[in-house]
């Protein structure tokens, strides 16, 4: 790939996540020979540009290193501009890709409709040769508008010069879970129902809001991570054993586990008894007092955003038939727990004899940083006759990279591994639609708990 062009070069995602993950990548010397141009609806000048991608580059470059890389980084950043656009304009975009050398990745920063728009005024014949575009997430707002998208990006590209980014999904995070699945003939005759009473999959984070009330007080927890992260995430964990690491083989793997899922079990007519949702009062987080989210600047109460929430996905196939996989993601909790959690079933008979406290068995998979921990039963010490609980932990493998490097890495190098099919990114909207709309509807109460807590005390996962 030759250029990298950002729309929506001036918002918050390309400043905050985006560039930091393009900096590291050059730098680290894995994408030689590219070139950079940013693009956005603000009117900035050439050195309002080279700040923001002085303070994006700064870790990188001030890595006191003068390697290629670093050096690579600079040239880039000095020989980058930055252009006023309008996307949604007729002709606008087009022009304005006529004038980049390519191929080009075209990385669309921006919200879904806007990128629906200028998808659909964009014309084939305006892409330079080889063009990928990049959509960043949520990839419309339903499965009907996800659908409606896919079938606007399939008249301007093939579908494997798709990247439906999902940053969730970083090369780390993937090849760890199916190396640990499939390299491992302990666990995987293991990973069924039939062993296996629950799936867990976490993301608390200890951050309230963080500013972010244009983006997240008309997504809230549900659609931020749930819809999209949570359910791929699901996914690895779930999937039959793919033949290759192959883009193809392995997301067709994760596209039959989306296929056969829903929350809520096969038949149920109320999916609202299967999620909740709760909302954050006042508290103190990491010794600071935090408002209620309500009082947050920007926040309309008439949204009805929850900021924790948690729904039961059934995977309806043989491997994994009434196994609820709870996929749960909220703010201003007072543990940082980012992790899936696999529960085994109780031991059929233990033998009478044995005191102390009989656990589950329990693998954790750690996301960030990547680790595993398994929690077994085991005699002693002291007393042989007493079961003690330990903790078998290690570091899993992780590449430097941030994230977003991760993911650009296969889009600058062609390859779709790490990006999201577009028939799986309706799947997830057409999964959690029901749950969204029981939401919408009342009929699933707004529960509370104060910032800095773990959630509300009913919910089980409030209590691990």
């Amino acid at each position: 790939m030759k250029t990298l062009v950002i729309l929506g070069a001036s918002g918050d995602l390309t400043g905050r996540l985006l560039l930091p993950g393009v900096g590291r990548l050059i730098a680290s010397g894995r994408a030689p020979g590219l070139a950079l141009v940013g693009a956005g609806s603000d009117d900035w000048t050439p050195a309002r540009w080279q700040k923001r991608l002085t303070e994006s580059f700064a870790e990188s470059l001030g890595a006191g290193e003068q390697s290629s890389g670093i050096q690579e980084l600079a040239s880039v950043q000095k020989n980058s501009r930055y252009q006023q656009l309008d996307v949604t304009a007729k002709g606008e975009l087009g022009a304005f890709l006529g004038t980049v050398e390519g191929p080009v990745a075209v990385y669309f920063a921006l919200p879904p409709a806007i990128s629906q728009k200028a998808c659909e005024v964009l014309k084939k014949s305006e892409l330079p040769a080889g063009t990928r575009l990049v959509m960043e997430k949520p990839f419309g707002s339903s499965s009907a508008s996800a659908h409606e998208l896919n079938e606007t990006l399939a008249k301007l590209v093939a579908e494997d010069h798709i990247h439906r980014v999902d940053h969730f999904l970083g090369k780390s995070t993937v090849l760890n879970i199916i190396g640990l699945r499939f390299a491992n003939r302990l666990l995987e005759p293991l990973w069924n129902g039939e062993h296996i009473t629950k799936v867990e999959i976490i993301f608390d984070e200890d951050l309230a809001l963080e500013n972010r009330a244009r983006y997240y007080d008309h997504a809230g927890a549900g659609r931020d991570m749930i819809q999209s992260h949570l359910l791929q995430i699901m996914a690895i964990v779930a999937m039959e054993p793919p033949a290759t690491l192959g883009e193809m083989d392995v997301r067709s793997s994760i596209a039959a586990v989306l296929r056969a899922s829903t929350v809520g079990r096969t038949g149920d007519t109320d999916p609202g008894a299967s999620s909740r949702r709760a909302r954050y009062t006042k508290g103190t987080l990491k010794g600071k007092h935090v408002p209620g989210y309500l009082s947050e600047e920007g926040v309309d109460p008439a949204n009805d955003t929850e900021t924790l929430a948690e729904v039961e996905v059934y995977v309806n196939n043989w491997r994994w038939a009434g196994v609820p996989f709870i996929l749960r993601s909220g703010k201003a909790l007072g543990r940082n727990r980012k992790e899936a959690v696999i529960t085994y079933k109780p031991v059929p008979h233990l033998p009478l004899g044995f005191t102390g406290t009989d656990s589950p068995t329990r693998l954790h998979i750690g996301f960030g940083p990547e680790t595993l921990t398994l929690d077994l039963d085991v005699n002693g010490p002291g007393d042989l006759f007493t079961l003690d609980r330990v903790q078998l932990e290690t570091e899993l493998g992780s590449d430097p990279l941030l994230p977003y490097g991760e993911v650009l890495e296969g889009v600058l190098n062609g390859d779709p591994l790490l990006s999201v099919r577009g028939d799986t990114a309706e799947d997830c909207w057409r999964i959690v639609e029901p749950a969204f709309a029981a939401w919408k509807s009342g009929a699933v109460p707004m529960q509370d708990y104060a910032a800095g807590t773990s959630g509300p005390a009913g919910w089980s996962t409030s209590n691990d």
